[in-house]
């Protein structure tokens, strides 16, 4: 079993900055894929950057040149930068682990950090 637990979000104006954190603790496989996804009010989730611990970074083109995806693994934690923030950028922020084993893939989500931008 794995716990992820995110903190960072809250309210901020247009062109402001928030950064996440996706704490994670438990089984985590070595060979894994970090991600964060968010979902706003009536919209499926969506993916918004993702982080392969054996791959580079992958980002949605509505957040490419804003958004920084990182990762501490000594702290097994996750984070996501997130500058010039826009009003479509509102929604619940997800973080996700996918351990990846012998057995196949196991999802792991976190209980979702409520971002908003408006002034």
């Amino acid at each position: 079993q794995v716990q992820l637990v995110e903190s960072g979000g809250g309210l901020v104006q247009p062109g402001g900055s928030l950064r996440l954190s996706c704490a994670a603790a438990g089984s985590i496989y070595s060979r894994n894929i970090m991600g964060w996804y968010r979902q706003a009010p009536g919209k499926q989730r969506e993916l918004v950057a993702s982080m392969p611990s054996y791959s580079s970074t992958n980002y949605a083109d509505s957040v490419k040149g804003r958004f920084t995806i990182s990762r501490d693994n000594a702290k097994n934690t996750m984070y996501l930068q997130m500058n010039s923030l826009k009003p479509e950028d509102t929604a619940v922020y997800y973080c996700r682990l996918t351990n990846l084993g012998p057995g196949g893939r196991l999802d792991y989500w976190g209980q979702g950090t409520q971002v908003t931008v408006s002034s």
